[in-house]
Parts: structure tokens; C-alpha cells; sequence
């Protein structure tokens, strides 16, 4: 999950945070990383503090790098 500060003047309620979520000013809260651009897009009241990490199944998906092969002898 992706951590954003809420910049705002006075204590604002975020239904997607929970039910009933209260956030105060200068609070760093957990966002759901779908979400994170849609906080701090709104950057008079949120700030980042942590990005979303990129995916794990992103990562293993990527091709292993193999070396070059060696080049054949040739005769002559």
C-alpha cells in the first residue's frame, strides 16, 4: 500500500479509508496503491510519502537475460 499526507486545514472524512475514517491534518495514512494518483493528483491536500511498489508478479514475469552466445570455431 502507498502512504499520503493529508495537507488540509481541518479533519476531513475519507469513506474509501473505512467507514467512518477520520483524517486529521498533517496524518500519513495508507491508500490503496489503484488509488494513490487520484490523492496526490489532488496536491493542495495530499503530499506523497511512500509510492505504490511496483508488482511482484511484474517483476517475476520479466525474461531472465542470458549471455551472448559464444561464438562457432570455424575451420580453415
Amino acid at each position: 500500500m502507498a502512504r499520503v499526507r493529508y495537507l488540509g486545514p481541518e479533519p476531513v472524512t475519507v469513506p474509501e479509508l473505512g467507514p467512518e475514517r477520520v483524517v486529521h491534518p498533517d496524518e500519513v495514512v495508507e491508500v490503496p496503491d489503484a488509488r494513490f494518483e487520484g490523492y496526490v493528483c489532488q496536491t493542495t491536500n495530499w503530499e506523497a510519502v511512500e509510492e505504490p511498489r511496483p508488482e511482484e508478479t511484474e517483476t517475476a514475469a520479466l525474461p531472465l537475460r542470458k549471455s551472448a552466445a559464444k561464438p562457432q570455431k570455424t575451420e580453415g
